[in-house]
């Protein structure tokens, strides 16, 4: 953790997913505005009534961004820890228990890995029909298991063969605590990678699935608020705060989420952290060298 607050990308993404956070809880007390309610003029510019303007049915834009920000941030940390729980739970099974047990993990892995993710999801939520923001979690959480699955078995295949898990089962400890206490702190890394990237691709796939017209049009979400300013052709109109403010909201945090994991990746991968201390040493030479 004091490596994490120690990293500069690590303290501006979480400053990002912080302030991202802080504005959706606190969001009834930003704006009096209805999000789902007519509140001023059809494509009403932005102005000091309405700092980011008003849609094509003249809903409060501002408003409809910090209440989706709650179901966007809901979908994607919901999906990205459903996501990462079942993929660490059967990767570390399945590296650790070896034999049947990894032949028959390793086979539904590779198989989720084969169909392509997207045009899979496409086929559920439009079978599925107006999908709610829980039915694209648990889509995104049953369909994306299998990379992290991979990864983490790769891990726990090289952390198995570490003397103190060797110790562990010489002294006789149940399998279900030696990977629950020996294995996964030492996989934590991965997860934490995992995780974030999960996260990232929940959001921006559930914000696809919306635009798309596939999710529920009257749930607000920067999705859906992709998907209202497409039909109402935004852009063509010169509405571009009406497009542009979800485009936003969903850069701006994809940018905070990958900072983050930017910076685990860098702490966890040591050749990384030993190209950083490389690169402050040839700067502390050239410095010395132009003293000279």
């Amino acid at each position: 953790m004091k490596s994490l607050l120690r990293n500069r990308k690590a303290l501006i993404g979480l400053a990002i997913i912080a302030f991202i956070v802080v504005v959706a809880i606190a969001a009834p007390l930003l704006t009096h505005y209805d999000p789902a309610a007519r509140t001023g003029r059809p494509h009403q510019a932005p102005s000091a009534e309405h700092i980011l303007g008003t849609t094509r049915i003249g809903q409060d834009v501002f408003a409809r961004m910090i209440y989706g920000a709650r179901t966007s941030l809901a979908v994607g940390f919901g999906a990205g820890l459903l996501i990462t729980a079942v993929g660490t739970a059967l990767g570390i099974i399945s590296g650790y228990r070896g034999g049947k047990t990894d032949e028959v993990i390793s086979f539904f892995t590779n198989m989720v890995l084969v169909v392509p993710n997207l045009p899979l999801l496409l086929v559920l939520a439009a079978f599925i029909g107006q999908a709610s923001p829980l039915v694209i979690a648990l889509i995104l959480g049953g369909t994306s298991w299998a990379w992290g699955a991979r990864v983490t078995r790769a891990e726990t295949l090289s952390v198995k063969q570490k003397d103190y898990v060797k110790s562990a089962e010489m002294m006789g400890e149940p399998q279900w605590r030696i990977m629950t206490f020996e294995i996964f702190p030492n996989v934590i890394s991965i997860v934490g990678i995992n995780f974030i990237g999960s996260v990232i691709f929940a959001i921006i796939t559930e914000a696809t699935l919306e635009f798309l017209g596939l999710g529920d049009p009257r749930v607000v979400s920067w999705g859906t608020m992709l998907y209202n300013a497409q039909k109402a052709s935004a852009l063509s109109v010169g509405a571009w705060w009406d497009i542009l403010t979800p485009c936003f909201a969903l850069a701006f945090l994809g940018i905070g989420m990958s900072l983050l994991n930017f910076a685990v990746d860098e702490i966890a991968n040591p050749r990384l952290r030993t190209g950083n201390h490389l690169k402050r040493w040839s700067l502390l030479i050239r410095s010395g060298e132009g003293r000279l």
